[in-house]
Formats: structure tokens, sequence, C-alpha cells
């Protein structure tokens, strides 16, 4: 009996594992229940949907092709300006400088481009490349406007190198050449690299005002020092070093002796030992004059 028993239950074994080996997979169920529900016709397959199934397969291909052949871009702007996404209005905020002309023209806006097609990292990167422009935002106002925020360099000085004159920031670097005399009251610094080290200069001249406002140009000698043309044609020419201490000295004589106001060629402070004074061409023949008389009225009284 119990071999009996234990073969019974081998054979239900037996065929227990077969049904699971005859088992689908889970996924592959539903694929099968919804064939079979198909062919045996109790699905209701709605009129048209051949069709429709159809013209989406085209469509699929077309947009592949489109994206294949890289005109997805222009199709999608064209799509969604046609339907109410043409941007219509431009916002500009923070151009002194920069042209609104120039903005829309870099952007390609043409009253056709679409808002939705707009690409605002791309628009970003280009606005910044205007030489006056430090940094743009570009946003997206929905359904038909973008606004374009801009902040500018500041115009510190004018640099002229060679026979071009040109603007430059604070640190040196230029900004774009010089078209017309709206910066002239910037000062003139002249010479190369000279826009390098115009800042520390201008510092040190801040703390004489009254002298800064005479100068007319900051010469840069040998890339080494500097040399001040002041608004009478009167050179004052610096040392390396010290130049705070030559400024002092330069104010000291204006005040007790008004050297600035005589009939000299320039101021020579390079030596911290001495200052040399150049007279004029006018001014050093009238000494030689006066040196020449002097001598033959010496030699006169010599004489009697």
């Amino acid at each position: 009996m119990i071999g009996k028993i234990t073969g019974g239950s081998d054979r239900r074994s037996g065929a227990a594992i077969g049904d699971e080996r005859r088992v689908l997979p889970r996924p592959l169920r539903r694929v099968v229940r919804f064939a079979v529900s198909l062919a045996t016709g109790r699905i209701d397959i709605p009129r048209h949907t051949g069709t429709f199934a159809t013209f989406g397969f085209f469509a699929a291909v077309g947009l592949y092709g489109m994206s294949l052949g890289g005109h997805g871009h222009e199709v999608a702007q064209a799509t969604t300006a046609a339907v109410g996404f043409a941007i219509e209005d431009v916002r500009v905020s923070g151009n002194d400088q920069t042209s609104e002309i120039d903005i829309l023209q870099l952007l390609g806006l043409d009253g056709t481009t679409s808002l939705v097609a707009l690409d605002v990292d791309a628009a970003r990167r280009k606005l910044s490349e205007l030489p006056w422009v430090e940094y743009a935002e570009v946003r997206k106002v929905y359904p038909r406007t973008i606004e374009v925020m801009l902040k500018e360099r500041a115009a510190f000085a004018i640099w002229q190198h060679g026979s071009e004159l040109s603007l430059i920031e604070k640190n040196g670097s230029v900004i774009a050449p010089l078209k017309d005399n709206k910066f002239a009251s910037l000062p003139l610094f002249v010479g190369r690299d000279a826009e390098k080290t115009a800042a520390q200069l201008a510092e040190e001249m801040n703390g004489w005002p009254e002298l800064a406002s005479r100068v007319r140009a900051y010469v840069r000698v040998s890339s080494r020092r500097w040399d001040l043309h002041l608004d009478n044609g009167i050179v004052l020419k610096l040392p390396e070093e010290g130049i705070s201490k030559a400024l002092a000295l330069v104010a000291r004589l204006e005040k007790e002796e008004r050297v600035l106001e005589r009939d000299i060629a320039a101021v020579d402070l390079r030596l911290n030992d001495r200052t040399t004074i150049q007279l004029t061409s006018a001014a050093a023949e009238r000494r030689q004059e006066a040196v020449e008389e002097r001598t033959k009225a010496l030699k006169k009284a010599g004489q009697s």
C-alpha cells in the first residue's frame, strides 16, 4: 500500500511539473489573451483606426527624417509661430550704449520667430558677445514677449595705442573703438601697456585733484614710468617709483614758486636727490641773451 501511495504521488507531481512548464510568463499572457480576443472578434475596433494609424506612421517617419536632416527646429518654429506664439514684443533694459536694433538683429527676430522654439541659452551667449555687454539675461513671457536684461561694461578711460583710440575698463580690458566725443571727458592714457597700469596711476592722482584736472594725457614711457602732459604744454617726468613723493614736490613748488605758470617745458622728477627744470626754447634764448649781456657788462666794468 505504501508503494502505491508513493507511486500515485509521483504521478501527480510529474503532472504538476508538466503544467508549470506550459505556463507563460505574465507579460506574454496579456499579449496572447489580446491576440485571441482580437482573432475571435471579442474586441470591437473603431472605424478609421487603420487610416489614423497609417497617417500616424507616415507622420512619425516624416518627423524622424526631418530630425535626421536637421530641419526639426525650423518646423517646430514655424508650427508654434503659426498657432500664436510668434514673438511680437521685445522689452530691453540696461542698454545705455547697446542699440536695440543691434539686439534684434543679433537674435534674428523678424516677426515670425517662435517664442516656444527660441533657445534662451544661445540668445544669452550671442548677446554677451556684443562689445558693451558684460552679462545678458533673456526671459520668455508667454505668449508673445521676451525680456532682455543687460549689464553693460563701464568705460574708465581712453587708451591711445599707435593711431588707434579705444575705450577701456578699469582693469584695462578694451571695450570698443572710440567713435565720437561722448567720452571726451575721460582721461587719456597713451603708449604700449598703458592700459594695464592706468588704474594704478589714476589712484595715485586722486590725492592731487587740482593737478589731475590739468593733465591732458598720461604717457607711458618704455613700459616703466609716466610722463604727465599738462594743459599748458608742460611735461612732468615722473620716476618709476615714489610717484606720490614726486607729486607732493610738484604741488609744493607750485604753491610756493608758481613753477607751473612759468615759461618752462618740463619738470624732471626722475631722480630722488634733484629736480631739473627744462626751459622752453624761447625762454632759453632769452636766458642766453641775458647771460651774454651780463657777461659784457662785467667785462666793461672790469676794464673801467
